[in-house]
């Protein structure tokens, strides 16, 4: 008799797990609280124009691979890729701007010409985080951060000294450039912690952005959500929507059913891909194995405060992505991480999809997103929201030179209050526990319940951290222990 596992939630981890579970034979449903699955990374379409809610890198393409090959699919066999050039571009202070290129010799060049010499040091730079991309993503990551002896290998050990000096440090050692040093610090903020506090091991994020590059999925990130949702159907996964967990049921320790809309529904093990801290909420108290202290001491990444905006011209003077560095990035990260406040002059980013892809807004349209990173948890109200969306937009005209603030047909807002009411996110967080030395790998919140029998998580709070690939990750991790623990009865 098959094995059945329920799974909360449908985001990329919960999706990726439930492919690898029915692939071996286990009885799948997915239950989504929300009427669209995808968890963070959704759509809003509106007026002839579409927006990715969540989302909108589609980084490590290599990620993507491997999980379809594990199931001897491409992803070109569900969505159609572009590799963006340039990859972004980053507006500073003196209202001029750096485009990034789509290959390493033009990236270098762009460097030289900033400062004599520093594409030497980025070359060598490089050189390490390609191994160790190496080492991280094709072995480290795929740990399930049960113990630190994962972490312990030949080649970690001569790595050791990368745990305890920072991004910061390694950038700033050589080049001296501040608007070249805040284009490498930026990748590390894909792992929702400061460049100062985030170990330099963790230069593999530049060799995902210089040496593996941007890309596209035509239609946007949610495509490959539906590229996803059609493989686990495909492999008989039963996924519902508007399905409000209520409860886990626990007898002696054990895993025995879910509630749900007031319907109680029994599985042999229960996974959850929603927010941890909100499942263990759903236990009784005594069977939850991380305290409200513990999770009030953690250190989170940041919230959003996302814009999403219909404009009845093209946008000139901007790229599919484009970073906004016009003001202090350590100020702006005091006020994320160290005083917990909205900033005063934040940095921004904005993405506008349909200078790429011309099926997200009507002819001679512009779709843009505009988002904002802020601590989780601070107030959010309708007031504050249009008074930084006013201050950026004044900001974005200045800096690209244009009026757009009179092409505006509509925007839509999302932020703190929403991130709770959609997901249930502790404090209304969007990327989940920032990847800091103290919070990696084994020192996560664990992928197997501490307390309860056939209970399992996954996703950003725990390993291997934040972003979709490393979600896309944690589904294979987890299903793995799942189906290593069953096999063994």
């Amino acid at each position: 008799m098959k094995k059945t596992i329920t799974i909360i939630g449908s985001g990329f981890s919960a999706l990726a797990a439930s492919c690898y579970l029915a692939k071996e034979g286990f009885e799948v449903t997915i239950l989504e609280k929300n009427p669209t699955v995808g968890g963070r990374a959704r759509q809003l379409v509106k007026d002839g124009f579409t927006f990715d809610i969540g989302p909108t890198w589609y980084w490590m393409p290599d990620v993507f691979e491997k999980f379809f090959a594990d199931f001897n699919k491409k992803p070109s066999d569900y969505y159609h890729l572009d590799k963006l050039n340039p990859a972004y571009e980053v507006y500073f202070n003196d209202l001029d701007s750096i485009q990034i290129p789509d290959n390493l010799p033009e990236i270098l060049n762009i460097f030289e010409k900033e400062e004599k010499g520093s594409s030497i040091h980025l070359e060598s730079f490089l050189d390490n985080a390609k191994h160790n991309y190496d080492v991280a993503i094709k072995d480290l990551v795929y740990r399930p951060g049960i113990s630190i002896t994962e972490l312990i290998t030949p080649v970690t050990i001569k790595k050791v000294n990368q745990f305890f000096s920072t991004i910061r440090t390694s950038v700033r050692k050589k080049i001296k450039n501040n608007r070249l040093q805040q284009i490498m610090e930026f990748p590390v903020l894909f792992l929702g912690a400061k460049p100062s506090n985030t170990p330099s091991f963790y230069s593999f994020m530049n060799y995902a952005d210089f040496g593996l590059g941007t890309w596209h999925p035509k239609g946007g990130m949610y495509e490959v959500v539906k590229a996803m949702v059609s493989l686990a159907v495909e492999l008989g996964v039963t996924i519902k929507t508007n399905q409000n967990v209520e409860k886990i049921n626990v007898e002696n320790g054990v895993v025995k059913s879910i509630i749900s809309n007031g319907e109680t529904i029994f599985s042999d093990a229960v996974l959850s891909g929603a927010d941890y801290h909100h499942t263990e909420t759903l236990l009784e108290e005594k069977y939850r194995g991380y305290s409200e202290k513990y999770w009030n001491s953690k250190i989170f990444a940041p919230s959003s405060l996302l814009f999403y905006v219909g404009f009845d011209k093209k946008i000139e003077n901007v790229s599919h992505h484009t970073l906004f560095f016009d003001t202090e990035f350590d100020v702006h990260a005091k006020d994320i991480y160290d005083d917990p406040k909205w900033p005063e002059k934040p940095l921004f980013y904005a993405s506008f999809p349909s200078k790429t892809d011309a099926s997200v807004a009507p002819n001679n349209k512009e779709a843009g997103i505009f988002l904002i990173p802020i601590a989780p948890g601070i107030e959010d109200t309708a007031e504050i929201r249009e008074k930084y969306f006013n201050n950026i937009i004044d900001r974005f005209e200045t800096l690209t030179n244009q009026k757009v603030s009179d092409s505006i047909i509509f925007k839509e807002s999302y932020c703190v209050n929403d991130f709770v009411k959609d997901y249930n996110s502790y404090k209304g967080n969007a990327y989940g526990l920032a990847n800091i030395l103290t919070q990696t790998a084994f020192l996560r919140p664990k992928i197997i319940s501490k307390k309860v029998k056939n209970l399992f998580f996954t996703g950003q709070l725990t390993v291997p951290g934040p972003g979709v690939p490393p979600s896309i990750i944690s589904g294979k991790i987890v299903s793995d222990l799942i189906i290593k623990q069953f096999s063994n009865k």
